[in-house]
């Protein structure tokens, strides 16, 4: 084999591993449908429920009782957030929110759930205030 099929072979799994550590399952956290997010904010009290938007974004519609800590501000933010109650997370599509529940888990929260779709695949009511 000559060099340059040795280099597009390692460019194609380089490739395959960065999408699959972009899009695929973090280990850890519960991806919810639309309907299991809205189950598990009505059923528990004790839920903080976190959109990790921008502060604009916020301010354009968000789920009723969602306290808005931007993905961008999270790492100096963490002690606003409880360790001892399961966070609900969401933003636009689900990315972001993947992206917060990993600096959460390296920084010792535990019980993490997202919104798969992010508020794009919610179907609840949403807050301008």
């Amino acid at each position: 084999m000559n060099s340059d099929l040795w280099v597009n072979i390692i460019l194609v799994v380089l490739v395959l591993v960065f999408f699959y550590f972009r899009f695929g399952p973090t280990k850890g956290l519960k991806t919810l449908s639309a309907a299991n997010f809205k189950q598990e904010l009505e059923e528990s009290k004790q839920t903080v429920l976190i959109d990790v938007r921008e502060a604009g974004e916020f301010k354009g519609g968000h789920i009723q009782g969602a306290k808005n800590i931007p993905l961008s501000q999270l790492n100096r933010r963490l002690g606003e957030i409880p360790k001892d109650r399961d966070l609900l997370l969401y933003c636009r599509s689900g990315m972001r929110s993947k992206s917060a529940a990993r600096i959460l888990m390296k920084n010792g929260f535990t019980r993490l759930a997202h919104l798969r779709g992010g508020i794009s695949a919610w179907t609840g009511p949403v807050s301008k205030r």
